[in-house]
């Protein structure tokens, strides 16, 4: 039977497929230029943009480096004091806070069973010495009358032991006398050293037994003051060395002033390390003359080691850390408006903290206009507008926060 056969007109033709993978792939290689085309827009629209920033300029400055800890206020003698004798307190002549001199009268005790002591032994002395010139006149008669043997050996023996007798008793009578004396001296409780009283502990009438470990005051001399803080051991070679060539200044700031610090000496440095922290103990002093300063008060002190001299400064602000390490943002001007540039990366090299600014070794010229403020829209060659430029013109000549001490390094601090 012969097959059929359908004609189909060339217009209706069944148009032939695209395969899946094929039409997958030229949707992709569409989107890939697409988004290539918007973000080579959007580069373009952020090199354009112009972010507003707040830029500083790189100072040379002469900056003392200094070693900064907290310390304790000490006062440079305190004596607890207390009664070597007992009795009963009939004076009291200091108040609680009151200034006193060494030697000053603080208490008294009832002297009169000590003057009756000084008077006992005092009579006892007297006796023996009266028996011991008798002694003395019997030993020269009977050392005559043995030379004439008239006397026996023996009696000249017993009158020769009885005088040395008497003048060993002579003698224990004077230490006895002298004892009551001094015992009559410690009734009236005076003032060791010179320096503040604290509070009173006893009154007229209370009875102290002697050598008690009650504590009547204390005084603390407190003009001069010292000031006890430690500092890391590596630098206990530099501090030496630096105490050989003079004097050495301490900047001391009380807790809880705002007013400016008051500058002191170093006056000891400890003759060892604490092995269980690593550290050294040193002592500075201050007149404290004003009484700026109070035992056991804490302080700021600050020891200058040396003075960098020509450091360069930029604000600590300005310096980002990165995968590489320390950058700044350096604004390159374009024409003739120096508020107006583009920023470039720098990586920079740093030292020292000083205060709000830290010393740059290396990366950077002094003159150098370091973005401060903004660089968080900032990229490499984005445009920017300095806002603060008539303002920091003032700073480019180093004359902006001069003679701030430079610090240890961030590991240093206490």
């Amino acid at each position: 039977m012969p097959r059929s056969s359908v004609s189909v007109p060339h217009g209706n033709r069944p148009r032939k497929r695209v395969p899946g993978p094929v039409l997958a792939g030229l949707l992709c290689l569409l989107a890939a230029a697409l988004l290539a085309a918007c973000g080579g827009n959007e580069n373009k629209a952020k090199r354009e943009r112009v972010v507003p920033v707040t830029a500083v300029a790189a100072v040379r400055e002469n900056v003392p480096v200094t070693l900064s800890a907290v310390g304790n206020v000490t006062p440079l003698a305190s004596v607890e004091i207390k009664s070597r004798v007992g009795g009963i307190i009939v004076k009291q002549l200091v108040q609680n806070g009151q200034d006193v001199e060494a030697g000053d009268l603080l208490f008294q005790v009832d002297p009169r069973s000590f003057d009756l002591a000084i008077k006992e032994a005092q009579a006892r002395l007297d006796r023996d010495r009266a028996h011991l010139n008798k002694a003395k006149e019997d030993l020269r008669r009977y050392s005559k009358l043995r030379e004439l043997n008239v006397v026996a050996q023996e009696s000249y023996d017993n009158t020769f032991a009885e005088a040395t007798s008497l003048e060993n008793t002579i003698r224990l009578n004077e230490a006895a006398l002298e004892q009551a004396r001094l015992d009559r001296d410690y009734a009236a409780i005076r003032a060791p050293i010179s320096g503040r009283v604290g509070i009173v502990q006893v009154n007229v009438g209370n009875v102290i037994k002697a050598n008690d470990d009650r504590t009547l005051c204390v005084i603390n001399q407190i003009r001069p003051i010292n000031v006890s803080f430690t500092l890391p051991e590596r630098y206990l070679g530099e501090i030496m060395e630096r105490r050989r060539q003079g004097p050495m200044r301490v900047s001391i700031t009380p807790s809880g002033m705002t007013s400016t610090p008051v500058d002191g000496d170093l006056a000891a440095v400890d003759n060892a390390v604490d092995t269980t922290t690593g550290t050294i103990r040193l002592l500075a002093s201050y007149p404290n003359d004003d009484t700026r300063f109070w035992p056991g008060q804490f302080a700021r002190v600050e020891l200058t080691l040396r003075t960098l001299k020509d450091a360069l400064l930029l604000p600590t602000g300005a310096v980002l850390q990165g995968m590489d390490g320390p950058y700044v943002y350096v604004v390159k001007t374009a024409g003739d408006d120096p508020a107006s540039g583009t920023v470039e990366p720098r990586q920079v090299v740093t030292a020292h903290i000083v205060g709000k600014r830290t010393v740059i070794r290396s990366g950077i010229e002094p003159g150098d206009m370091v973005v401060l403020d903004g660089q968080v829209g900032l990229s490499p060659g984005a445009k920017v507008s300095i806002k603060n430029m008539g303002k920091n013109a003032a700073k480019a000549d180093g004359k902006g926060a001069a003679g701030t001490p430079a610090k240890a390094p961030a590991e240093d601090k206490q």
